[in-house]
């Protein structure tokens, strides 16, 4: 939806404001790159990590040395542009996007937007702290280890990290291109999947784009989430970060979730990889020329992850993708058990001079809970949870198969909204929630009037196949109802009529167009779906009967509804 106000209002705010942000957020701000007039992203203003090309600024990567100016915009920025959203900024990074602390740069540490003297979180740390500051609606990071994560957990805002391959990285400087995300920053949920849903899509112009069909499907009301076992929960001494994942769980518990325990070993096998094995001669094959002929202008502490790389040979990247894929069936098989895994997104917060003291411990430890997913092949978006007592900010990440985006944003913004948290560091009320936009066609309604009703018997032929409660309407004044004659469990049949017609209570639910089919052939007769008249004009698939049904049924037209007929059969008991 458009901004209230005009492009030219928002940069002069935007400006006065940027002036007094602190140091080090921002590489370059002087350009403009405007969006299309109109769009789903019209009037936003957006902030872009400097490891992602965009036509008019230089890209650095948080290394003069290796700035060049792009011709062409990533993929990514031209498809946000296209959508209407402005970009007025490059924000400070990692260099070359190694490492989660923020601190690894030319330009100076991005301070954390609640407490100066603690990390910001990294590399994307400029993107996050410009959104958390409401500097810009939203930005882009990049996410190979927890880029896109960490950062938002420390500074109270959201992260989406999309499933790899889902948004092009075409035009973006690898860290490590083969499992490199474009991660979306943004203050609310709603905001960061409208931008995914304006920017996905295949690229074939990226060599790791891939058809990836969103899942339709709504997170379940009732839903089963995994937990790592109790000991091997991790937050290195920190009791508030414990207390705040804690609370955090009984909040899950408290939205009808059930917890329950997963063996997180392959998780950490994985995460060590990254960082510890053959993985990371992926970081030094991105810049390996720039490395090999000019090391002494990189920072030391890059320097050594990524030169860690160049010891390894081909025959040891094979091996570690055969035992790469036994861990990743491991984490495929979950989800027969459970339906999200949620893990703190970051198991404590460092300040900076911790991290300069010891900078790839403290790293280490910032990417407990992160560094596996790219290379499991999962999705996932960081919430926040809540502000600790010390004042620095806590979050959660939800994580799911490849594809789960909107299954995790449902839940996710379930989860934020019972926080009573206000937007990022600026004081803003956290606004009411949006429904989670869906792929066109990806998804039908389906109008239930009887057993299928929340709570009522039939109610878990919706839930098991994904479906989502929309909304409680009555139909039009065009139908009578009753109750159908020796049905188990007992059922009403519905009847349009000519004449003499009564509204109907209903339920609009909305299901996966793929699980859509196995619904209705489970419908027994005289029962069937048809096109129902709402009472505001619209029509939704829902169910008729038979006028062949109606022998020895009982017209219940006058109660308006099934829960009110079930009301006056249980108090006649």
């Amino acid at each position: 939806m458009p901004h209230p106000e005009s492009i030219a209002q928002r940069l002069a705010r935007f400006n006065t404001e940027a002036e007094l942000a602190p140091a080090n957020i921002w590489i370059d701000r002087k350009a403009v790159a405007a969006g299309a007039d109109s769009g789903p992203l019209a009037g936003l203003l957006a902030a872009v990590k400097d490891n992602i090309d965009v036509a008019g600024f230089p890209t650095t990567a948080a290394c003069p040395s290796f700035a060049y100016e792009p011709t062409r915009s990533a993929t990514v920025v031209e498809r946000l542009l296209a959508a209407g959203a402005s970009v007025v900024g490059k924000t400070n990074l990692d260099q070359f996007a190694c490492g989660l602390v923020g601190t690894r740069s030319p330009y100076g540490p991005v301070q954390n937007a609640f407490k100066p003297e603690y990390v910001s979180g990294g590399s994307s740390s400029g993107s996050a702290v410009a959104v958390a500051l409401g500097l810009v609606d939203v930005s882009y990071g990049t996410d190979t280890a927890g880029s896109g994560r960490v950062p938002a957990g420390l500074n109270n805002i959201v992260g989406l990290k999309p499933s790899r391959g889902l948004m092009s990285t075409r035009g973006v400087v690898p860290a490590s291109q083969h499992i490199d995300c474009v991660s979306i920053f943004a203050r609310t949920v709603p905001q960061a999947i409208e931008v995914l849903m304006a920017v996905a899509g295949h690229d074939p112009e990226c060599p790791y784009s891939r058809h990836l069909p969103l899942d339709p499907a709504a997170m379940p009301e009732q839903f089963r989430f995994g937990l790592p076992n109790a000991e091997q929960l991790e937050f290195f001494g920190d009791k508030q970060a414990q207390a705040a994942f804690d609370a955090a769980v009984v909040a899950l518990e408290g939205l009808s979730g059930t917890a329950s325990r997963i063996d997180y070993a392959p998780m950490l096998e994985a995460a060590t990889a990254l960082y510890e094995d053959v993985w990371v001669a992926d970081r030094y094959a991105a810049i390996r020329e720039f490395f090999d002929t000019r090391p002494d202008e990189i920072d030391p502490t890059v320097r050594t992850i990524i030169g860690a790389g160049q010891k390894y040979v081909a025959a040891d990247v094979f091996t570690a993708m055969g035992r790469m894929g036994l861990l990743r069936q491991y984490a495929d098989s979950l989800w027969k058990d459970i339906d999200v895994l949620v893990v703190p997104t970051a198991p404590t917060a460092h300040t900076i001079a911790a991290v300069q003291a010891d900078p790839i411990v403290r790293n280490r430890e910032l990417g407990y809970y992160t560094n596996f997913v790219n290379l499991l092949d999962l999705s996932a978006i960081a919430v926040p949870a809540s502000i600790r007592p010390d004042g620095l900010p806590f979050g959660i990440t939800l994580i799911g198969p490849s594809g789960s985006e909107l299954r995790l944003a449902d839940l996710a913004q379930r989860f934020h909204q019972q926080t009573g948290l206000t937007l990022g560091a600026t004081g803003e009320p956290l606004p009411a929630a949006k429904p989670i936009p869906r792929v066109p066609g990806s998804t039908v309604k389906v109008a239930v009037v009887g057993a299928h009703l929340a709570g009522l018997p039939l109610n878990s032929q919706l839930l098991e196949r994904g479906a989502r409660l929309l909304s409680t309407v009555k139909t039009a004044p065009h139908y009578r109802f009753y109750a159908l004659a020796g049905t188990v469990p007992p059922k009403p049949g519905m009847l349009r009529v000519a004449k003499d017609g009564a509204a109907i209570e209903a339920e609009v639910w909305e299901m996966p167009m793929t699980a859509y089919g196995s619904f209705v052939a489970g419908i027994p007769g005289p029962l069937g779906i048809g096109s129902i008249e709402l009472e505001d004009g619209s029509r939704v698939q829902g169910f008729l009967c038979e006028a062949s049904a109606l022998e020895g049924a009982e017209d219940i037209s006058e109660f308006g509804g099934w829960r009110a007929y079930l009301g006056r059969a249980k108090a006649a008991a």
